[in-house]
């Protein structure tokens, strides 16, 4: 197999399937090439394995190179107005494309003219790419680099540079730049943060707008590197709900808010995904929850910003009510436990906002062990992974011979806030408090 030298000076020997050798043995031998491109490169040359083949093919058209897939699977156009060739196998996808150009004519994503063209060199086609370390390819099968713009140098710098002026004809690549700041731990180059200055998102449609966000707050990385992006790039006057958090002076709030985006990524170990998506857009809009914050009313603040980019009714459902019960936390002393157990009856448990709580810097706290307190005294509540259910149920009032209907419910109602202040401790203790109320003693 092929080995790569990562940026490390290492020799790294990357995945690849050995279908995908030999077909790009057998390109070769109908006289084409065949370059590996795009996160692929990069990966390797950071010296991780990527499952994500993308082949670029040049010296063939489409009729040469069907018949040369086909042998090894089930192809298909999957994109024939941009000359990609989807190749479905035994327990192996592979996406083959030829090199092209693309011209922007219409507004929005959809707005492009694409050129195939088998006879483009390598440095051509990669001109139509966003950054640098995405417009690099290493030609199969013995993986030999070819890197026209620099992309193995801007990685060695940890910088994300964009290719060139084509990089313009996407708005969506403003996000990007934000998102391979954080997953990368790159910085923009000045350049870069220019162009993209004069770039508006109002083209794009919201499920675009959620999957980058998605990318910077929820993949691997450091997010307080997308963050700086975000703001180099101005995008804080386009999305004003994202506001710093407290500091002596708004560039402080910024550090606290990105110092929190970090905690909250290294601190989403068991969590389902909907739970991590939730804590990681509360933590980004939770500088609307402190005192101060011009924006107004947290929850309206919430979900006017994720009305922008997304109509996932659990994050609409969770997030603004999480921000409300943080910002009604003063920092220094913990709630009492029948406070506890209503903040955990509006969130469902108080697991994603004791993480918030854990994440939050101390420099914003009143208490420097106030984090510690708070877990501390929710999981001695058994608060963290539920919200408590009422002791007394329909059925026990039924045995109690009470009808169904709205007395029923105002009973229950009546005994599960006495259960959330701790007056009934257990289901006896309930039915018997119950028995009481339906039966007074003079």
């Amino acid at each position: 197999m092929a080995m790569v030298q990562t940026l490390a000076g290492e020799f790294f020997e990357p995945e690849l399937p050995r279908r995908l050798l030999k077909i790009a043995a057998d390109i070769v031998d109908a006289g084409g090439r065949a370059y590996l491109v795009g996160g692929w490169v990069r990966d390797a040359l950071l010296g991780k394995n990527c499952r994500d083949y993308d082949v670029e093919v040049y010296d063939l058209t489409q009729d040469q190179l069907l018949p040369i897939l086909s042998k090894y699977g089930k192809t298909n156009l999957v994109g024939k107005a941009f000359g990609v060739i989807h190749l479905s196998m035994k327990g192996e996808s592979l996406d083959f494309s030829f090199p092209r150009t693309e011209s922007k004519v219409g507004y929005g994503h959809k707005g492009f003219v694409v050129h195939t063209d088998a006879k483009l060199s390598f440095r051509e086609a990669a001109l139509r790419r966003d950054f640098t370390i995405n417009a690099m390819g290493m030609e199969l099968p013995d993986l030999r680099l070819c890197d026209p713009y620099g992309g193995i140098e801007d990685l060695k710098n940890s910088c994300l540079r964009h290719v060139g002026p084509a990089f313009a004809e996407d708005s969506l690549r403003i996000l990007r730049g934000v998102q391979f700041a954080s997953r990368f731990a790159l910085n923009l180059a000045p350049e870069t943060v220019e162009i993209c200055r004069t770039l508006s998102l109002d083209d794009l449609s919201m499920e675009r707008l959620f999957e980058e966000f998605k990318k910077w707050l929820l993949k691997p990385g450091k997010p307080s590197l997308g963050l700086k992006a975000f703001l180099q790039i101005g995008l804080d006057e386009y999305f004003p709900q994202v506001q710093p958090m407290g500091g002596s002076s708004r560039d402080e709030g910024w550090i606290i808010l990105g110092q929190l985006l970090d905690g909250v990524a290294n601190n989403r170990n068991g969590l389902t995904d909907e739970e991590s998506s939730e804590l990681a857009f509360a933590a980004l809009l939770s500088g609307n929850a402190l005192p101060g914050c011009p924006c107004g009313d947290v929850r309206e603040v919430a979900r006017k910003f994720l009305a922008r980019i997304t109509n996932e009714i659990h994050l609409d459902r969770k997030v603004p009510e999480i921000l409300k019960c943080y910002g009604e936390l003063d920092f220094e002393t913990v709630p009492t436990a029948p406070t506890l157990r209503r903040l955990a009856v509006r969130l469902d448990s108080l697991k994603l906002l004791a993480l918030l709580v854990k994440c939050t810097p101390a420099s914003l706290f009143k208490k420097p062990s106030f984090a510690d307190d708070f877990w501390q005294a929710a999981s001695g509540l058994d608060l963290l992974d539920a919200a408590p259910q009422p002791y007394l149920t329909g059925k026990m009032l039924l045995d109690l011979g009470v009808k169904p209907g709205k007395q029923m419910g105002e009973i229950i109602k009546k005994s599960f806030e006495l259960q959330l202040d701790g007056v009934l401790t257990d289901a006896v203790s309930a039915v018997a408090w119950a028995d009481r109320f339906l039966s007074p003693r003079p």
